[in-house]
């Protein structure tokens, strides 16, 4: 702890630890209500260690706490300074969220799933111009007007569902049928194994 001049008009606190962690953010929090600016101080590791991760600087930066990397010789860098920050809006980024969001159809992705893909709204629509070519080949013009980004979709072909046959006129191939099978059967949550009953004490 330090103090400004000889009143403690500005009280500040370091928090030091030999890396960054969770547990020293938490500390950082529990003195910001006590004093004026809070410094988060950390050993410089040999190599490019967390620290120098430009989200534990945007961590501190939000928080309002400065950051600094001290090396094995002493110097010492600061690398975020405890002022107030805002994030930049980005409002590409938010409509395309907003616009995911709309387009997404219920809340396909089991949560905790991990080697499954995600289910997004792109992949939504694929399958369902998919499941549109089950009965045979169709044109683009005839799809449009139930699957509006159809003429998109198929021509792009970025899961490899589709072959052309024509200008304008497309089929689904079998590894388009092995995805429709693939995504219409959930897979089933993990199941914890029961534990036997202890047999009761013999009287």
């Amino acid at each position: 702890m330090a103090v400004r001049g000889d009143e403690p008009k500005m009280l500040v606190i370091g928090e030091l630890k030999l890396r960054f962690s969770l547990d020293l953010v938490l500390q950082g929090v529990d003195r910001a209500s006590c004093c004026d600016e809070v410094w988060l101080a950390v050993r410089g590791s040999a190599r490019r260690g967390r620290e120098r991760d430009p989200r534990v600087r945007q961590l501190c930066r939000r928080l309002g706490f400065g950051l600094l990397v001290v090396s094995p010789r002493g110097l010492v860098e600061i690398l975020a300074e405890p002022i107030a920050y805002r994030p930049r809006p980005d409002a590409p980024r938010r409509r395309r969220l907003a616009d995911e969001h709309r387009r997404r159809q219920g809340d396909p992705t089991p949560g905790g799933s991990t080697r499954a893909p995600i289910m997004t709204a792109y992949r939504q629509e694929a399958l369902a111009c998919a499941a549109a070519l089950l009965a045979g080949p169709q044109r683009l013009r005839d799809l449009k007007p139930e699957f509006p980004n159809a003429p998109r979709i198929l021509p792009d072909n970025f899961y490899g569902w589709f072959d052309r046959v024509e200008r304008g006129l497309y089929r689904l191939n079998e590894k388009g049928e092995q995805a429709l099978i693939r995504f219409a059967t959930p897979p089933e949550p993990k199941r914890r194994r029961n534990r036997l009953p202890a047999e009761p004490a013999v009287a």
